[in-house]
């Protein structure tokens, strides 16, 4: 592996320091990683997106005359398959977890180096395979694979869409183990566990649910895979199976997951209202134990996605009180980010909007799932497009805009570039209209009743489908955006050779070069200060001990 050469100012960084595909391919560096996940889930995102784009389509009529019913069942399990599994579940924790937490702790990489690099190379095989069993025939199973319509009736490549997601599944595991035993066991000294950003707090919660859950899904679609190869009754009634077991499952894990892909959006709001009002956040232990409670009960809501299965009324019961004590984490965390930002000195950078984005549609995506705890309304609701867009208002709504504000947030420090404010502006305009414009006539449609999963639908709907597909235009032009500005930005952003362009606090902003070195920081850090404080703007929040001098021939001190 080559050796890049340096002459005057260009001082060696993560970027540069090595420059053969090798350097890349075979790196322990997290920072490294970081991008090599970036542009993997970028590629998976452009996918997805084009199958939504193909659903939208064919709804704006009611016929169904673009894609024949087999083909739209193709389609949206495509898009369901690949934005959660390949996107959504690693997108914040893969990129800016690995490519910040260790910068935001005080330490010069991950505890477990090769493991990060090995979960990198799991994620890209398992989403290789469930490529080759899209574009092989496809899977018409939607993203769920209940049985036993997948074990036993589905055609295409089910099982190998199956060891795909298992596959992707372990670089999930590995990344959570990475993480936990990293913050527990690498802080730097003086970084006590309250002294931690919330983004790590946020990212400590996730890395349990990834390490604890993660593994029950793996091993049911297994099970869904063994069954559907060799014919061993476990789903199947057919076969003495129980296709109920599939749902608590599945569930018990893919709940959780929700978490997985919001949780992380949250530690980045977090760290984006507080450096964009200048003021610590308001109540931080508080957001701090919602991250954790929101881990801990999200294992114990599963039910509320089964109230039509037949289950017991008083396990009815218990879930839907469950799942709205759930909700009350997620509340403290949005009424303490509005008094975060009340009398804070607001910077409307880009991020900023990214973040106010997120609280707007996160509040309607969680206050709809409200009705949906209510077992009364979710009967009535279940499977209608009321789910669909309470869905994407969480996940996309949440979790995209949580994941645009952190894209938004840390390119300068990942690229030594600026990305031009105002494309940056409209394009969080953009995807805030449009998401609105896409998403919300679904709630009114769900409410009459239109089933999901239908590719025609009666002639009394085509209002409201035809603005929801004309909000999607919208809304992919605010995602495409982006693409292009910070791509251009790349070779003709403004340099950014300053550490702290935001004015922010924290290690990676006060100490860490940008682009930041190899090793992140010279020596191992000390922290004398809490998070955000930015209430004494002249104390940083720590500092890299000077080397002690050497005495030759003598006593050191």
């Amino acid at each position: 592996m080559a050796t890049a050469t340096y002459t005057g100012t260009d001082k060696p960084n993560y970027l540069n320091w090595k420059t053969t595909v090798a350097s890349w391919l075979l790196t322990y560096d997290h920072k490294r990683i970081g991008i090599l996940y970036l542009v993997t889930i970028s590629i998976f995102f452009a996918l997805g997106g084009l199958a939504a784009a193909m659903i939208r389509m064919e709804l704006a009529t009611p016929k169904g005359d673009l894609l024949t019913s087999d083909v739209y069942n193709k389609m949206f399990t495509a898009h369901g398959v690949i934005m959660i599994f390949l996107f959504l579940i690693p997108s914040i924790p893969a990129v800016f977890g690995n490519f910040a937490l260790p910068l935001m702790i005080g330490a010069r990489d991950v505890a477990f180096p090769r493991l990060n690099l090995l979960s990198w190379y799991f994620f890209t095989a398992g989403a290789l395979c469930v490529l080759v069993a899209l574009f092989r025939g496809g899977i018409d199973t939607g993203w769920t694979f209940y049985t036993p319509y997948s074990s036993s009736f589905a055609k295409g490549e089910v099982s190998l869409a199956i060891v795909g997601i298992f596959l992707a599944g372990f670089a999930s595991i590995f990344t959570g183990i990475n993480f936990l035993v990293t913050i527990h066991k690498m802080r730097a000294p003086g970084m006590t566990w309250f002294r931690l950003p919330l983004f790590v707090w946020a990212m400590y919660a996730t890395s349990l649910i990834q390490v604890l859950g993660t593994p029950v899904v793996a091993i049911t679609l297994l099970l869904v895979a063994v069954e559907r190869s060799f014919r061993i009754g476990i789903f199947d009634p057919n076969l003495g199976g129980d296709p109920i077991l599939y749902q608590h499952l599945f569930w018990f894990y893919s709940h959780p997951a929700v978490y997985i892909m919001i949780l992380p959006a949250m530690g980045v709001i977090s760290e984006v209202i507080s450096a964009f009002s200048k003021r610590r956040v308001f109540g931080y232990h508080f957001v701090a134990f919602s991250s954790l409670a929101i881990a801990i009960i999200g294992f114990l809501v599963w039910g509320h996605h089964m109230f039509s299965t037949g289950q017991s009324m008083y396990a009815g019961i218990v879930f839907s009180f469950l799942t709205w004590i759930v909700a009350i984490p997620s509340a403290i965390k949005t009424f303490n980010w509005m008094a975060t930002i009340w009398k804070g000195r607001v910077h409307w950078e880009t991020p900023m909007l990214y973040a106010l984005g997120f609280m707007g549609l996160f509040v309607i995506g969680g206050l709809t799932g409200l009705h949906l705890a209510a077992m009364a309304t979710n009967v009535h609701l279940t499977d209608t497009y009321f789910i669909v867009a309470h869905f994407h208002y969480v996940m996309v709504g949440g979790g995209i805009m949580g994941y645009l504000a952190a894209l938004h947030f840390w390119w300068p420090k990942m690229t030594g570039r600026m990305y031009p404010e105002g494309w940056g502006k409209l394009a969080a305009l953009l995807v805030f209209v449009g998401f609105n414009l896409t998403f919300f006539p679904q709630f009114i449609l769900g409410y009459m009743g239109m089933p999901r999963r239908y590719h025609s639908y009666p002639e009394e709907w085509a209002v409201l489908n035809v603005l929801s597909t004309a909000g999607s235009s919208v809304l992919g032009l605010g995602y495409l955006l982006p693409l292009i500005y910070l791509t251009w930005s790349l070779k003709y952003g403004k340099v950014v050779t300053e550490r702290n362009p935001w004015g922010a606090r924290g290690l990676e902003w006060e100490l860490v070069d940008t682009p930041p070195d190899p090793h992140n920081f010279e020596r191992t850090p000390i922290v004398t200060r809490p998070a955000y404080d930015y209430n004494h703007p002249e104390e940083p929040t720590g500092f890299v001990p000077k080397p002690r001098p050497v005495v030759v021939g003598g006593k050191d001190g």
